[in-house]
């Protein structure tokens, strides 16, 4: 009895998502150090932050 061929397939399509993912994770660490490092959620006054909670708090009409 002949051995059954292997199939390239599967193994090309896991590396191929295991890259994907891969990818997908130092692009956002990468974006993580950028917003950190250029302040891009700055500290809020106590104003806004007063006003933030009483929109989020309050229903819309």
């Amino acid at each position: 009895m002949g051995e059954k061929p292997k199939s390239v397939l599967l193994p090309l399509v896991a590396a191929a998502v295991f890259a994907g993912l891969g990818k997908m994770v130092l692009h956002k660490i990468k974006a993580d150090r950028a917003a950190r490092q250029n302040h891009v959620a700055g500290p809020v006054d106590e104003k806004t932050r007063q006003w933030i909670s009483d929109v989020v708090r309050t229903p819309r009409q």
